[in-house]
């Protein structure tokens, strides 16, 4: 599979979702969302665990990258979009686990996906708040047992990857690391308009939708800098 660099980080250039998760499939691993807050804040146990595994283009900046490198045909996955389609392509055929978010929000994304997907079978699921190394231990041993084929988790980076690298030594599988994608899948927040999708702005929206977010901004403006000048 072809790769490409943004400044040390390796990302697969994938023409579709469909091939993605396909390469996934046969290879397992980590997906890992690379955006432009990633290139750069990743440190080097990031990029470590991304280099190693299936970094991908969630953003619409590296996307320009690949295209800049003259690999046209690569083109944005989001990952709150990705692990629907996951699902959806193996809900009939293999286990899922779920990490992350509030008691509450993984309640309701597991009901939600039992609704839509009958027949799925989630073999585990708990919120994202690990309060003592035990209690992540207990979850680590819990995936060791069930096997899951799949298993999502929802903690924002670097943590959920980080994690994510401790299960993989556990339970080979798929693993993707969602953020808050639970929360904008049971309604707490919604996408940018499919306008701001098209013009590769949706990052722009989340800060309109969340203002917490908004202390974050220098990054994207750091690689929009890092992009045009160049430096990519």
């Amino acid at each position: 599979m072809q790769t490409f660099l943004i400044r040390n980080i390796k990302v697969h250039p994938f023409a579709s979702s469909d091939q993605l998760i396909s390469y996934a499939d046969s290879h397992k691993g980590i997906l890992v969302a690379v955006n432009a807050e990633k290139v750069v804040n990743a440190k080097q146990t990031l990029i470590d665990i991304i280099n190693s595994n299936i970094g991908y283009c969630d953003g619409a900046g590296a996307v320009k990258v690949a295209h800049k490198k003259g690999i046209k045909n690569a083109v944005r996955i989001p990952g709150c979009e990705l692990w629907l389609e996951i699902i959806a392509r193996f809900y009939r055929t293999k286990k899922f686990y779920l990490i992350g978010s509030t008691e509450d929000v993984i309640t309701r994304t597991v009901k939600k996906l039992e609704t839509e997907f009958p027949g799925i079978s989630i073999v585990g699921r708990r919120d994202g708040y690990i309060h003592s190394s035990d209690d992540e231990d207990r979850i680590i041993e819990d995936v060791a047992n069930k096997c899951p084929d799949i298993v999502f988790v929802a903690m924002g980076s670097p943590r959920q990857e980080l994690f994510m690298q401790r299960l993989q030594q556990v339970n080979r599988a798929i693993y993707q690391g969602l953020g808050g994608s639970f929360d904008l899948y049971v309604g707490n927040f919604t996408r940018a308009p499919k306008c701001m999708q098209a013009v590769g702005c949706e990052w722009l929206w989340r800060f309109i939708a969340q203002p917490t977010r908004i202390r974050r901004i220098t990054s994207y403006l750091k690689y929009a800098w890092l992009l045009y000048a160049g430096k990519l």
